[in-house]
């Protein structure tokens, strides 16, 4: 049985334990990463299933603030549209995080298996963000790491919540001076972050702009194959709203990404400026159906997200229907197999650089 630490001597929370198996049901391995594994397993006691994030202890050696960090930030985030650290376990060997466990799959996986899908949609799903971006700001936490594939959907039902996952990059303001790490994913980076120059809440702000970017197009506002000339354009926000793509998306959905995407960490909105802007708040977004143009390049650009997501919705729901916990999960499994990968450009990158080894997702 697991006994309950308390405060343990680096400060942390934890419950010891000899054997986890002993209260949780392993079941499917839902992501790997280059430190860490996430398995999807159910609690002995209650039958509740969640999310559980096991990291080697050797694999902690030298990185043990990271983890804290981790944990530090986790503890204390309470917010709907935030997947929440349920419980803290130590052995001997792992450090397991329990996880709350979601199903919906990603944000871009969903939307191409939609049939219709306006502004208003992309409007409603960047207010959740901005919502949950901005209760984190409230309590000094900054994301540092906001991008599509940490996003996933709560369930597969139609009107499912977004989730924001993966604080591994998160930082408490206050803590260890000036924020000035490069660190983060490259192509939704703020400029003053590639820059080296301190930084601060703007960068998620920024993150924020290029997905909202991507939501109505369905492409990268930044992209080369040769890093240092992707970073080159960002460094001076070089980015077109390109005809044919943007033909059709309202000025009021341009200006509010402009806002959101500007160079200057000064002049940035921040997200309470957003969450006022007459896209958001208003009733400027397009009800107009831009599916097929945006599906189109997500399935250009983004089709191998697929293969690394951080969360395998399929297994999720797999074991769902076998639990028979959720009969109306039955459309998701063969969706979510169904997305062709046709020829085009290549995939933008992806994956986070110089940060925090112990995200779900494997750093560079």
């Amino acid at each position: 049985m697991a006994k309950e630490n308390g405060e343990s001597s680096n400060g942390s929370w934890k419950k010891i334990v000899d054997d986890v198996k002993k209260i949780f049901d392993f079941k499917e391995v839902l992501g790997t990463g280059a430190f860490s594994e996430v398995v999807m397993a159910r609690e002995k006691a209650t039958g509740k299933m969640v999310a559980i994030k096991c990291i080697p202890k050797k694999a902690l050696k030298g990185k043990e603030t990271s983890i804290e960090n981790e944990i530090a930030v986790l503890r204390k985030i309470k917010h709907e549209n935030i997947v929440a650290l349920e419980d803290i376990y130590e052995s001997s060997n792992h450090l397991y995080l329990i996880m709350q466990l979601v199903s919906g799959g990603e944000l871009f996986d969903r939307i191409v298996e939609k049939g219709f899908y306006t502004e208003m949609d992309a409007s409603r799903l960047i207010r959740q963000v901005l919502d949950a971006v901005n209760y984190l700001h409230s309590m000094g936490i900054v994301h540092r790491d906001l991008k599509p594939e940490n996003l996933l959907y709560f369930s597969p039902h139609d009107d499912s919540k977004i989730m924001i996952s993966d604080f591994g990059l998160s930082k408490m303001e206050g803590t260890g001076g000036v924020m000035a790490t490069a660190c983060g994913t490259p192509g939704y980076v703020a400029p003053e972050v590639l820059a080296q120059k301190p930084y601060s809440k703007a960068v998620d702000c920024w993150s924020i702009g290029v997905i909202a970017y991507i939501l109505l197009c369905g492409y990268p506002p930044f992209y080369d194959e040769n890093d240092s000339k992707l970073f080159e354009q960002i460094l001076k926000a070089d980015y077109e709203f390109d005809a044919p793509y943007w033909d059709d998306i309202s000025d009021s959905a341009k200006d509010f990404i402009s806002c959101l995407m500007e160079k200057d960490p000064e002049k940035r909105f921040t997200c309470d400026q957003a969450l006022e802007h007459p896209w958001i708040a208003g009733d400027t977004a397009l009800c107009k159906n831009i599916h097929e143009s945006v599906s189109r390049q997500m399935r250009k650009n983004f089709a191998k997200s697929k293969w690394r997501q951080a969360f395998n919705a399929t297994a999720v729901i797999r074991h769902m229907r076998r639990l028979q916990l959720g009969t109306s999960f039955g459309s998701s499994i063969q969706s979510s197999n169904s997305v062709p990968s046709p020829q085009g450009r290549a995939p933008a990158k992806s994956q986070s650089v110089d940060c925090a080894p112990l995200s779900l997702k494997d750093c560079e």
